[in-house]
């Protein structure tokens, strides 16, 4: 059965790059744009630490370092699964009805759905980031892309369950999405900048210290405790996901579309 999936989960994700790939002209256009977005918006990093040397312990190359891991991981989770994003219209719109006929798993298939080409932009964006920072040599170049991979899994995971809040709430898209983009945005700050209350929420509901934080510090000094941790938090999310998906979708009221999916 796990294969089964892992093999449906392959070839959908080669559809949906073919797919991205066919207009290359708007695929380029996309993709250099995120790349210059990114850089811009790092340009404010660049100008404080100019001035000021480190940030409680955090130097330009440590937040050079989490902006390529967040960025990559946004990415690859967009690129690869980047149905989690129309997640919210499909369950509102009932456009989940032709997935429920299908033998493979509905989210799955759901997240497969759709591919953003600006993910290949945060992807790249991503890796120049982590390579302009200093502090990934070759030999852990192989962690560096399990941290990004554990990231990407959690962001999705956390997608997952803010859209889902549809099966119960209705029309949420709006607030889930912001929901989503705070993780992000929380994630590129760094961490020393938060603590009490505000941190123990960073490393639970909205979970930017196992997307950005904790990767940064598995780099810095790679520890298989830390490693091994990250996956455990990646996979606890993305059970916790499938859990809630699964219970809403035995509340879903079907739309009764017999369109298909292209």
């Amino acid at each position: 059965m796990v294969a089964k999936t892992l093999s449906f989960t392959r070839a959908l994700i080669a559809t949906n790059v073919k797919a991205t790939l066919a207009l290359r002209g708007a695929f380029v256009v996309q993709v250099v744009f995120m790349v210059l977005n990114n850089f811009t918006f790092f340009v404010f990093w660049w100008a404080l630490m100019g001035h000021v040397t480190t940030l409680r312990g955090w130097r330009l190359g440590d937040i050079q370092m989490l902006f390529g891991i967040v960025a990559a991981a946004f990415g690859l989770a967009v690129t690869v699964a980047g149905g989690v994003r129309h997640l919210g219209r499909f369950i509102e719109d009932g456009d989940l009805d032709t997935l429920l006929t299908q033998p493979k798993s509905v989210l799955v298939h759901a997240l497969g759905l759709r591919s953003q080409p600006s993910g290949f932009g945060d992807l790249i964006s991503g890796l120049i980031f982590i390579a302009w920072s200093g502090q990934v040599a070759w030999r852990t170049a192989a962690i560096a892309a399990v941290v990004i991979v554990a990231s990407a899994l959690i962001l999705v995971a956390c997608g997952v369950v803010f859209f889902s809040l549809a099966f119960w709430l209705g029309r949420v898209e709006t607030v889930a999405t912001q929901l989503w983009e705070l993780l992000v945005t929380f994630s590129l700050y760094p961490e020393p900048l938060f603590g009490g209350a505000l941190r123990f929420v960073l490393f639970t509901v909205l979970p930017a210290g196992f997307v950005g934080y904790l990767p940064v510090r598995i780099l810095h000094a790679p520890s298989f405790t830390n490693v091994t941790i990250l996956l455990i938090v990646a996979i606890a999310y993305l059970s916790l996901a499938a859990l809630i998906f699964d219970r809403g979708l035995r509340r879903y009221a079907s739309g009764s579309r017999f369109t298909m999916f292209g």
